[in-house]
């Protein structure tokens, strides 16, 4: 008996040893991490404003008849494509021409002329929804009396759409003059976006 508890003693103290043993090999095989000092790299991002313009339709034909209005072939379908900052408040197109007496011309020497303002222009999504003729004038948008405000979309952060984008058909009339000789016509009609 007195050996049996010897030994229980003993292998008590062995396991006792054992487990010091492992846990001062485990406190040697891994040691407190080290961690190296904490640069930081300044991120700086930069998005531009952008606006822009498409049409799928680069020519309009009309067939005139003196002191008749008469439709164009086809609308004109012109997509708008914005990005813009918080503190723009609108979106506006503009169709213009180059001058107001000369719209369109047959070329000539002493030409025949069309008048911007028997150019007509109807955006029913837009502004003038009814055919209107391009005899406004708007700053930085062609000849004086030879433009037209086709659409005006808002800009605001209740919507948001500082990102956005709108397709819109442009119909055209000419209403022709009443003493037009007969001749090729053409002219140039110019499309242009603005944010505000």
């Amino acid at each position: 008996m007195f050996l049996s508890c010897r030994m229980k003693k003993a292998s008590l103290f062995a396991v006792s040893l054992a487990v010091a043993g492992m846990l001062t090999f485990n406190a040697y095989a891994a040691p407190a991490p080290v961690t190296s000092n904490a640069p930081t790299v300044a991120l700086n991002a930069t998005l531009s404003e952008s606006i822009g313009l498409s049409v799928s339709a680069s020519s309009v034909s009309f067939t005139l008849q003196n002191n008749q209005t008469v439709a164009g072939s086809a609308a004109v379908p012109i997509t708008t494509n914005w990005v813009l900052n918080p503190s723009r408040t609108s979106v506006k197109l503009y169709g213009f021409f180059a001058s107001s007496t000369a719209a369109l011309t047959d070329g000539l020497t002493t030409p025949d002329l069309i008048p911007s303002s028997d150019v007509l222009g109807q955006v029913t999504t837009g502004t003038p929804t009814t055919f209107t003729a391009f005899s406004e004038t708007a700053s930085g948008f062609g000849a004086a009396s030879a433009s037209l405000l086709l659409f005006t979309q808002a800009i605001s952060s209740t919507t948001p759409n500082f990102v956005g984008n709108r397709t819109d058909n442009l119909n055209l009339e000419i209403a022709t003059p009443a003493n037009l000789p007969a001749g090729s016509y053409t002219g140039t009609l110019t499309l242009q976006a603005q944010a505000n």
